[in-house]
């Protein structure tokens, strides 16, 4: 309910008014003002007078010490008054307009003209002088913060010159650093306090994400962090609205609090018309709109911040490229110092066995021939290192083209047994290849010598890092469909190397796979080896359509290296009970099982 004071007074106050006023002792009511009253700069009230007064319960004898300690008859938005209050006593200018005062549940916008109370020359005002009368009155204390005011073109003048001050000190304090961080708390700060929000938040935005993450926050104690919060920018439309215009937009938020509403501004900060961030800027709503030059002016703010986010961004990602390159260099200068080692070391052992027969110093021919065996050993062995080498530079530069083909697992497992059987029974160690159980060949499609130069790879690893127990290869079926070169199939081939060796700590498993890159350089001073045997076997594996998987629970454990091909055609699985009189393994989840 509304009253004008000019035609419905009579209704709130219907007693005399004349009668109200003769009561009322002092010069105040000389002055001929509806409301006169003096206040100190803290807006301390001194001297009161109204003709309301005793119509709204005010004792008239302890009027001033009742407003001061109760504050039951005060401005709406005190900050701001009190804040009139420093301008008009510094100036000396005294200052007219409409401000809505509170008393209970009521409220009512008074018209005023504020005047310093002069001192004398060479001291400062701190007195200033209110005289007012009632505009209208509401019972409904909501409806009063509803009421939209129209500012004054001096209260736009000094508002837009406060906000032009917020946006140059956040400017300058974000280019004073690249932390994302820091650029991100001293904005959320400095808005906050400067327009006493109730919450200000910053969120990072990338157009491949629906999704943005709280990152810094300002908010009033009372209120619930949302710093972390993922909000879904699809479910927010403030924020999808401002993504996609990139202008700031504003809206009122449901549900509003007993104090009064409130109001959201969203501003999507930008680079090159780019989006990178969204900035949102909670208040309550008391009779306090934006305008259109405001607006403005925090799309400029939002642009400013756009631009430090990206510079910001950008230097990040070249400060991680520089740690990149430099430890990709540092990698690259142990791995030459490696390689340079493992192929002196054969070099020199055939130049000298050949220099032995040259030389005549063989005994007899049989002695002869095992020097020129050894070279020959060592020759192989250089060739396994140069071969490696050139591997890895074909796949680096993506020449390494590959030709596929129905490959036999049990032939191929044959082969390999051939091969590394002999070494590992040398280091006495176990060795055992484990088939599933099936009643036809298992055939998988691949390239042989590929596919061979993995498990040779895997292996040769397994033996040299384990003293005692033994290597065991297994292979077990994967029902899983998959597409190679546009040609389906019906499953994978999952094999497995496992052994009981020195295992490999936690931190330290990320590194297996790195080009250039070994566990342990005293590892490789110790077992030799380039150290690019598994970096190769999972970039083969990747090209014949699999995966390479590493496990190992910690040092001294062992560890066990898995990889997948494609299968080329379903064989016929044997039933349990056939299978239990072979010595065939299955998986421990079964003839079929999924990754």
């Amino acid at each position: 309910m509304t009253i004008t004071a000019n035609s419905q007074l009579p209704n709130v106050f219907s007693q005399n008014l004349e009668s109200i006023t003769s009561k009322t002792d002092g010069l105040l009511p000389t002055l001929g003002a509806e409301l006169v009253y003096t206040q100190d700069g803290a807006g301390r009230y001194l001297t009161f007078h109204w003709q309301h007064s005793e119509l709204l319960g005010l004792n008239t004898e302890k009027i001033v010490d009742e407003l001061n300690q109760t504050q039951t008859f005060a401005p709406v938005d005190k900050v701001n008054y009190v804040e009139r209050l420093h301008r008009i006593l510094t100036s000396l200018v005294p200052e007219r307009f409409q401000c809505w005062f509170s008393y209970h549940q009521e409220l009512f916008e008074l018209d005023l003209v504020i005047s310093p109370i002069m001192p004398s020359l060479g001291t400062t005002a701190t007195t200033v002088l209110v005289m007012g009368r009632l505009v209208q009155a509401t019972l409904n204390k909501k409806q009063a913060r509803v009421a939209s005011k129209t500012p004054t073109q001096i209260e736009l003048a000094l508002r837009s010159q406060q906000h032009q001050k917020l946006v140059n000190r956040i400017t300058r304090n974000i280019r004073r650093t690249l932390d994302l961080d820091i650029i991100w708390q001293q904005t959320v700060d400095s808005l906050g306090k400067a327009l006493r929000l109730e919450r200000c938040i910053i969120c990072p935005y990338q157009p491949s994400s629906s999704k943005v993450k709280v990152k810094a926050e300002y908010r009033q104690p009372e209120l619930r962090s949302m710093l972390g919060l993922e909000i879904d920018v699809a479910s927010e439309p403030a924020f999808a609205q401002a993504l996609t215009t990139l202008e700031p937009f504003v809206m009122e938020v449901p549900g509003c609090t007993e104090s009064g509403r409130q109001k959201t501004l969203v501003v999507a900060t930008c680079y090159q018309d780019q989006a990178n961030g969204l900035v949102a800027l909670n208040w309550q709503d008391e009779c306090y709109t934006l305008t259109e030059s405001e607006l403005e002016l925090a799309k400029e703010a939002a642009d400013q911040l756009g631009t430090a986010i990206a510079h910001a961004t950008l230097y990040e990602e070249l400060e991680v490229a520089r740690q990149k390159a430099e430890e990709a260099s540092r990698l690259k200068s142990e791995f030459l110092a490696n390689v340079s080692h493992e192929i002196r070391t054969p070099l020199n052992g055939m130049i000298g066995f050949l220099k032995l027969i040259l030389e005549g110093m063989a005994d007899d021919p049989e002695e002869q021939n095992q020097f020129l065996a050894e070279a020959h050993n060592l020759s192989i062995h250089l060739l396994n290192i140069i071969n490696d080498i050139l591997d890895i530079a074909k796949i680096e530069a993506g020449k390494m083209e590959l030709a596929y083909a129905p490959v036999k697992l049990n032939e191929l497992f044959s082969d390999v047994e051939s091969f590394m059987r002999p070494q590992a029974e040398m280091r006495n160690l176990s060795f055992r290849m484990q088939m599933p159980a099936t009643s036809d060949e298992i055939i998988v499609q691949s390239n042989y010598q590929r596919l061979l130069q993995v498990m040779l790879n895997l292996l040769g690893n397994a033996i040299k890092f384990t003293h005692e127990g033994g290597v065991t290869v297994s292979a077990d079926l994967v029902l899983k469909k998959s597409k190679l070169q546009d040609q389906q199939f019906p499953g994978m081939v999952r094999v497995r190397v496992a052994d009981t060796g020195i295992g490999v700590s936690l931190d330290k498993q990320d590194k297996l796979f790195q080009l250039f890159s070994q566990v342990d350089g005293s590892r490789t001073r110790q077992y030799g080896g380039t150290g690019l045997g598994l970096a190769i076997s999972q970039k083969l594996v990747e090209a014949m359509g699999g995966e390479v998987h590493f496990y190992s629970l910690g040092e001294g454990l062992g560890s066990t290296v898995t990889f997948t091909v494609p299968l080329y055609q379903q064989p016929v699985m044997v039933s349990s009970s056939d299978s239990d009189s072979t010595d065939s393994a299955v998986s421990d989840s079964g003839a079929f099982s999924s990754l």
